[in-house]
């Protein structure tokens, strides 16, 4: 496996947090991306056994979907001097506290308010550690995203344009927007890149780009010719990252949760317009259980 930047290390987190990037060099400590609020209290510990007693001096967030910038606040009260950078598309609604904007509500997620210094210089480059950094707009799963390339090692911070197998939702569509093709031109960015090593916003690293690359356009063709294929995944991710984050449920708290989330109450009825909303619940959880990523026991629902 080619070599990572001096002063990197990936602090790899389960679905629910993205993962960890922190990069230190001789006069900067940098944290790319800082994890869902549920983790913040071992998102902190991780960065402080990490650096010991250096200050974290820069935290820069790839996107402001909850899992990436819900540890925020926490290291922010932890570290006084901390600069904190994100991508420019929203950052007046962080400053204004815009929920609606932000979207945390559409998605029945939550982030603890925090606080913003500056925007990430997309086209340009940015510090971090010893290394120069390029700063990419990669529109799709979000159309404020950015992804951050270091050329001398050809390493490639993809966020969630590009996992192993697969990208993440592709969260305009759930609007009602389009926004298949923006994640078709980030893939073909991200090729022209021709990154040696891609630390994802979920997963493992890789090396292998040109396979995952293949699988994400094989995935977004069935997305592009079946759209609906797309709302029942997506209903199913969002169903799947809470019971991550609650671990079990009842079936009527969850049915209550599904009925006041804007998106899961959307989707549910594209995918089964026929059905009432707990009987499409019901559809979506049967498949989820088959597929081994949760059990249904009598009125309760598990995390598996």
């Amino acid at each position: 496996m080619p070599g990572l930047p001096a002063g990197l290390r990936v602090l790899e987190r389960g679905w629910l947090s993205s993962n960890n990037i922190l990069i230190q060099g001789r006069d900067q400590c940098a944290l790319i991306d800082s994890g869902y609020y549920t983790h913040a209290a071992q998102t902190l510990a991780l960065v402080q056994d990490t650096l010991g007693a250096r200050p974290l001096d820069l935290l820069l967030n790839t996107h402001l979907h909850s899992d990436h910038c819900g540890g925020n606040a926490a290291l922010q009260a932890a570290y006084g001097a901390l600069q904190t950078h994100i991508p420019p598309g929203h950052a007046e609604a962080v400053r204004q506290w815009d929920l609606d904007t932000l979207g945390y509500a559409q998605a029945g997620q939550a982030c603890p308010r925090f606080a913003v210094n500056a925007c990430l210089p997309v086209g340009g480059e940015i510090q971090l550690g010893d290394s120069r950094w390029q700063v990419h707009a990669a529109p799709g799963h979000d159309p404020h995203s950015v992804i951050l390339f270091e050329p001398a090692s050809r390493t490639l911070v993809s966020a969630d344009a590009l996992w192993e197998r697969g990208f993440g939702v592709v969260f305009l569509e759930l609007e009602g927007q389009p926004g298949f093709d923006a994640v078709a031109a980030t893939l073909d960015h991200i090729e022209s890149l021709r990154p040696a090593l891609v630390i994802p916003g979920h997963g493992t690293i890789f090396t292998d780009v040109a396979q995952a690359l293949a699988q994400a356009r094989q995935r977004l063709d069935s997305f592009v010719s079946d759209p609906a294929r797309h709302d029942r995944h997506a209903a199913k991710v969002l169903l799947k990252f809470k019971l991550l984050s609650w671990q079990q449920v009842e079936r009527d708290t969850l049915l209550q949760w599904v009925q006041a989330t804007p998106h899961m109450h959307r989707l549910l009825a594209k995918c089964a317009p026929a059905l009432d909303p707990g009987q499409a619940m019901d559809a979506l959880l049967q498949d989820l259980q088959k597929a081994g990523v949760l059990r249904l026991q009598g009125s309760l629902v598990l995390n598996d």
